[in-house]
């Protein structure tokens, strides 16, 4: 792995006479790292400038299988900014799947025919899917095509159903205040473009039993100041040797990802403000696409031919080996402007072995953005990997007073 060092300007504004906050590291993972510094080769020499942060939850289940949790952190700022990429598609999926029982619709389900309209020349209609088993989109398949595949345009119709007034405020009200989601995916749209957001309706045995206008939302949820990044970025073509402005992007810190996983496989251990109102149901339909491999997917077929690592960073990285079916990774995770994040709970259910892991890491050893001259094959993805099994295996090691019974996590797949 190739070493890489460079200088990022930083996004925060200097305050005289005071000291930036330091990054949270706890000594047990910064020595358990530097342990393994052979395997992490060219990265833990520059995790300053590589923008490494991870979190690591231990669990431990006393005799009634209740657990508790201990995490340690390494380099973890909620302030430092980093692209989440793919990562803000989690929220907006739990949000969908909230948004659904708060309507309290009778026949209006995850499984619904959801249509979406066009009121601006920007916005594009939806009123057939034709990678669906009923050929027409709904929340639920949007959240397959997410989970399974982090597709762009599923994200964007669950983002037009939600709107970025609703999704903020309400991460915001459950506790998630390092998070903004402010744009569409995919689609390089005005910011102005993306405060509006298209009508959908919601069709049952050809009646319409929910309809929602669009909508326009007035309040600005970006950063108020600059947030430089690199030194360099492409626009059509043409190099522009300025930092790259990051301000009117999406944010989600890593704190935030880790709590929502925690959220999601452990709500009754958060506070019940910072729970989602989801069904027992919606569970296990979240537990089964956030681990099921493309191979083992019906719908979208097209899946079928992705690898199985081609959303799964952690312990799998750029391998392209097919994944031991014992051990299950659920998680979401991103990977855009050089940066790849990847935000998983961990479980081997043959070995009775859980944790849940989150890292980021930054890949652009030129500066440049836009130009795909990324690191991941070289710098990102072997370090996910390696940070994977060095955790994987210290867990596999580490003596548990309680094996885990890891039944709630064990659901069909598709095939």
């Amino acid at each position: 792995m190739k070493s890489i060092r460079y200088c990022l300007m930083s996004f925060s504004l200097m305050v005289p006479g005071l000291l930036p906050a330091q990054p949270a590291t706890d000594p047990f993972l910064e020595k358990l790292l530097k342990k393994h510094k052979t395997e992490l080769a060219g990265v833990t020499g520059d995790p300053a400038g590589l923008e490494i942060q991870v979190m690591y939850t231990r669990i431990d289940r006393n005799s009634r299988n209740e657990p508790a949790f201990t995490t340690y952190k390494y380099r973890v700022d909620p302030e430092k900014y980093f692209y989440p990429a793919s990562t803000v598609k989690l929220p907006v999926v739990l949000l969908a799947l909230e948004k659904l029982n708060d309507l309290r619709i009778t026949g209006l389900t995850r499984d619904t025919p959801m249509l979406t309209g066009a009121d601006r020349p920007a916005q594009t209609a939806v009123t057939a899917d034709s990678t669906s088993e009923s050929g027409l989109p709904s929340v639920a398949h949007y959240v397959k095509k997410i989970l399974l595949a982090s597709d762009n345009d599923a994200f964007n119709r669950l983002y037009e159903f939600l709107g970025p007034g609703y999704i903020n405020e309400t991460l915001q009200a459950k506790g998630y205040t390092h998070t903004r989601i402010t744009h569409r995916l995919g689609r390089p749209l005005p910011a102005e473009e993306n405060r509006h957001t298209n009508p959908v309706r919601f069709e049952l045995d050809g009646k319409t039993i929910y309809i929602q206008p669009g909508r326009y939302t007035d309040k600005t949820y970006s950063r108020t100041g600059p947030v430089p990044k690199g030194k360099g970025y492409l626009d059509n073509g043409r190099l522009i040797q300025q930092p790259f402005d990051f301000r009117e992007k999406n944010e989600m810190a890593l704190e935030d990802q880790h709590a929502l996983l925690r959220a999601i496989f452990f709500p009754h251990s958060v506070a019940p403000a910072r729970r989602f109102n989801l069904s027992e149901d919606d569970y296990r339909f979240l537990y089964q696409y956030m681990s099921q491999l493309p191979v083992e997917t019906s719908y979208p077929q097209a899946y079928t031919e992705m690898d199985d690592n081609a959303v799964k960073f952690l312990l799998f990285g750029n391998s392209k080996r097919r994944m031991p079916r014992h051990i299950r990774s659920y998680n979401k995770i991103g990977k855009a402007y050089g940066y790849l994040t990847d935000n998983a709970y961990l479980v081997d259910f043959e070995r009775g072995v859980e944790l849940m892991l989150s890292a980021t890491i930054y890949c652009n050893s030129d500066g440049i953005f836009n130009d795909d001259r990324y690191d991941y094959e070289t710098v990102g993805l072997p370090f996910m990997a390696n940070l994977g099994k060095i955790i994987f295996d210290y867990e596999l090691e580490r003596r548990k007073k309680n094996r885990p019974d890891l039944d709630r996590f064990e659901v069909e797949y598709d095939k």
